[in-house]
């Protein structure tokens, strides 16, 4: 997309837009518990956390398919593993002030559909996730399509035809 086109967007950073309930873990709990934390809360991942001098800073990522690929599929006793054993160590993430484009660059570039939101020392504030992007773009394409229903309806009453 052209930089002009870009610049059609709010220059909000992602903070705005992400959500700021995120279901976090240690990376020493059970796949089990782990699974049970994802049915309970109704997400598909879970942001893996340790605590530095009272900050909550994100190591790691686990998603419902890691639990399917990593151990179901493997036939690993889900009692033999832990959330450390199979997460995604060092995950991409995005900073509060990262604008949408760099964002879904990000996320395009790391083949992931979900990053952490960090403060500017690293410290959890969020997730953004690819539907929470398509739920965003789809209500600036909405607003677009009003924007050409609006002209029509001016054009119409313009010319005398409505």
């Amino acid at each position: 997309m052209s930089a002009a086109a870009r610049s059609v967007l709010p220059p909000q950073g992602i903070g705005q837009y992400c959500n700021r309930e995120v279901v976090v873990t240690e990376r020493e709990r059970s796949i089990r518990d782990a699974a049970r934390l994802m049915r309970n809360h109704h997400v598909g991942d879970l942001v893996v956390v340790e605590r530095y001098e009272g900050e909550v800073i994100p190591v790691g990522i686990v998603t419902d398919r890691d639990l399917v690929v990593e151990v179901l599929a493997e036939e690993v006793g889900v009692d033999e593993v832990t959330v450390g054993d199979v997460m995604s160590a060092e995950p991409a993430l995005a900073r509060e002030e990262d604008d949408l484009w760099e964002t879904l660059l990000r996320m395009q570039s790391w083949g992931v559909r979900r990053l952490p939101v960090v403060s500017a020392s690293g410290e959890l504030q969020g997730i953004i996730t690819v539907d929470d992007l398509l739920e965003l773009f789809t209500e600036y394409l909405h607003d677009l399509v009003k924007v050409v229903t609006r002209e029509r309806e001016r054009e119409l009453v313009r010319r005398g035809s409505k």
